[in-house]
């Protein structure tokens, strides 16, 4: 287990801003490109990003190029700033890769559902205040 410094958290902020920043942008340039009839945006993003997350995770994986705290700053910071998404498609994708299929497909299961549930229950709770 790497050791946490204040400079890996200060490292994951300023990339997880930019991350959030790089989403802003594209985001609205797509929305405005596309109409906004679908959610092109989120879709394209969300592709984006578990591209870029699978790519780090071989060099990870390959033990080049990344120190752990670039790999933090990058993968929590910067992609978890642009898309969270990327992490479950890569979290689902470990799962897979491990032969975990049972427990791959009920992560999948779990979290679209229990998501979905949540986010209705959140409006609910609150479109009457």
């Amino acid at each position: 287990m790497t050791r946490v410094t204040a400079a890996t958290f200060l490292f994951v902020a300023l990339a997880g801003g930019l991350g959030s920043l790089l989403r802003y942008a594209l985001g609205g340039w797509i929305a405005r490109s596309t109409g906004g009839v679908f959610p092109w945006e989120t879709l394209t993003i969300n592709v984006l990003g578990s591209l870029a997350i699978g790519s780090l995770a071989a060099l990870v994986d390959r033990g080049q190029l990344l120190s752990p705290t670039t790999r933090m700053a990058l993968m929590a910071g910067l992609l978890g700033g642009f898309t969270t998404f990327s992490s479950f498609a890569l979290e689902t994708f470990r799962l897979a890769q491990d032969a975990q299929w049972m427990r791959a497909g009920l992560y999948i299961l779990a979290t679209n559902t229990i998501g979905l549930v949540a986010v209705w229950a959140g409006y609910r709770i609150l479109e009457a205040y």
